[in-house]
């Protein structure tokens, strides 16, 4: 999954047609936590069409503040550049897939 920055973040949700993007922070157990379930949806052929971004909120203060993150983790969900929906906090693979799965 790749990492971006704050100045990559708007030229990425542009680029790519449906965009879920990962606001998270290394001294955070449930972004830890939801890591590995990200990297799994990444690498199924059901999410193909879907590309996953990690943007770290203790480095990258502007967009996390521009959408008003105020706890993490934190998904994003983006579709022709325009956010469509967000989720906050921890959910297990199969939760989140079939929260994920109306976007496809």
């Amino acid at each position: 999954m790749q990492q971006i920055s704050d100045k990559e973040f708007y030229p990425f949700i542009k680029k790519n047609k449906l965009a879920i993007i990962d606001f998270w922070a290394e001294r955070c157990p449930a972004c830890l936590m939801l890591s590995p379930v990200l990297e799994q949806l990444a690498k199924d052929k059901e999410f193909k069409s879907v590309v996953f971004a990690k943007l770290d909120v203790d480095e990258n203060h502007e967009v996390a503040s521009k959408f008003s993150i105020m706890a993490i983790p934190t998904l994003l969900i983006f579709k022709d550049g325009r956010m469509i929906d967000q989720i906050t906090g921890f959910l297990p693979k199969e939760a989140l897939k079939k929260r994920l799965e109306k976007f496809l």
